[in-house]
């Protein structure tokens, strides 16, 4: 019985389908192109949606001093005459004169001293100091003699104030300042209540090294740089989950902004095979265009396209992508706006190779007899060449952008990398491998970056495949 005989599309299918490469390759892309299309459909996240956990951390909350020098207050301030205070008191002097005046010192207690000349009391001298408003001097030094002696209450220009054990000076119900040697910063714009103020000295002159207040857990810290008591504040914070460990829930972990690495993963994959496929399309159209042209008309037509191609082979693609990358980042392009016009730059820089590969094949096709009977017939040179010449060469063509796919993912990828192509929100399997620059991650997160690197490495050798695959079918002089 009389076999039937091959179309041509099927003798060529038959050819491709006994490559085992080329359907090893053909899976490799169909397993890619369901992972990154169907998948990013039926994942529960978005790729920009960010996971928190909580962390227990230590907020600066206030710092505390121990204000250990001298301080003189006086309705008339002579830095002199302090001076000449602080050395009476250091030298256990208690009488002495200064520029003809007689000075005497009476200790008050708390490291205070209530200052004479001639037996008229002119100020205090003191270590605890006053932090608050609305005390004038005369005011001022009551409440510090009235604190030396542990009284409750002081009036000062016929208004009484009230003092507390702790050192809060009140008038009526209003706190106007408090005295202390512990001289308190606070830290940030919240207020620092009375209670907690208080509170805060109490743990200091304890020497307890934390404390419990309304419910809010402090601890203090002492440093020695700048002598301060550090009150940090333990808040319980909502953090970016970065750099969680593959579980459940993220089961390839998140990266370094606490998103789902699997469906970055997945939308990075639609990005990369899109952008692939875009700059080929481009390339090809251009190359097919301009190529079909030079070949067919031949010529001068053939020398000014030709010309133009050597001049794009010379123009050198890497550090032109660089900089045009660096320059649209100084110019803070928007990330979408940025995909496009690397798609259009690098289909662009790509066409001379398919419109010499165009020209080669169009040059041996149209002498021909068929394109002599085209000619006889009349038909219009537009449609010699797209209808007749073009699809002699698709075979070829189909090749060259098979094989031209994973080298164009490469640079894309290669370019992300570095900072110079696709941006964040969006992800690329390029920008996703970006965090290998770190190099703690990449020894110790390796879910991070491995997984875009396979997919990388896997969808460049399915197009590889395919397209040696798809070269040996369209071999005429192969073995059926």
């Amino acid at each position: 019985m009389k076999k039937e005989a091959l179309s041509p599309g099927a003798l060529t299918l038959r050819r491709f389908l006994r490559n085992r490469l080329a359907v090893t390759g053909l899976g490799i892309l169909t397993f890619m192109f369901l992972f990154s299309f169907l998948g990013g459909l039926l994942t529960p996240y978005r790729q920009e949606q960010v996971f928190y956990r909580s962390e227990l951390r230590q907020k600066d909350y206030a710092a505390v001093t121990e204000n250990e020098s001298y301080r003189y207050t006086a309705e008339s301030a002579d830095a002199l005459l302090h001076a000449r205070l602080t050395l009476a008191v250091a030298k256990g002097e208690r009488q002495f004169e200064d520029r003809g005046v007689s000075y005497s010192l009476e200790d008050l207690g708390r490291d205070i001293y209530a200052v004479s000349a001639d037996g008229v009391s002119v100020g205090v001298l003191h270590k605890p100091v006053f932090q608050g408003e609305g005390l004038n001097t005369p005011a001022l030094v009551a409440a510090l003699t009235a604190y030396a002696s542990g009284a409750d209450a002081f009036v000062a220009e016929g208004k009484t104030y009230r003092l507390t054990p702790e050192g809060a000076v009140l008038a009526g119900e209003k706190e106007v300042g408090y005295i202390s040697s512990l001289v308190l910063q606070t830290v940030g714009q919240e207020p620092l209540t009375p209670g907690l103020r208080d509170r805060i000295f109490q743990v200091i002159r304890g020497q307890a090294d934390s404390f419990t207040y309304e419910d809010r857990t402090f601890t203090l810290n002492y440093d020695a740089a700048t002598r301060q008591q550090l009150v940090r504040e333990e808040t319980l914070t909502q953090v970016w989950d970065a750099y969680a460990a593959p579980s459940v829930a993220h089961p390839l972990g998140t990266d370094k902004n606490g998103m789902d690495m699997l469906t970055r993963l997945m939308y990075g994959g639609r990005v990369s095979l899109v952008i692939g496929f875009i700059v080929v399309g481009i390339s090809a159209l251009l190359g097919v265009a301009l190529g079909g042209v030079a070949g067919y008309f031949g010529k001068w037509v053939d020398g000014v396209i030709m010309r133009l191609v050597d001049i794009f082979y010379c123009i050198p693609s890497t550090p032109v992508l660089i900089i045009l990358g660096a320059a649209m980042d100084g110019m803070r392009v928007e990330p979408q706006l940025r995909m496009v016009l690397l798609m259009l730059i690098l289909g662009f820089l790509g066409w001379p190779t398919v419109a010499r590969l165009v020209r080669g094949q169009i040059l041996s096709l149209r002498e021909q007899e068929f394109m002599t009977a085209t000619e006889a017939c009349g038909l219009r040179i537009r449609r010699r060449i797209f209808r007749h010449l073009i699809p002699n060469v698709i075979p070829q063509l189909i090749v060259t952008c098979t094989m031209s796919l994973g080298s164009t993912i490469l640079t894309e990828a290669t370019l992300s990398f570095l900072g110079l192509g696709v941006k964040f929100p969006f992800a690329s399997w390029g920008n996703i491998m970006n965090d290998v620059a770190n190099s703690h991650v990449l020894t110790s997160y390796w879910f991070v970056w491995v997984p875009a690197g396979v997919c990388l490495v896997l969808s460049v050798l399915g197009f590889n495949f395919v397209g040696d695959g798809l070269r040996d079918a369209y071999d005429p002089k192969m073995k059926r």
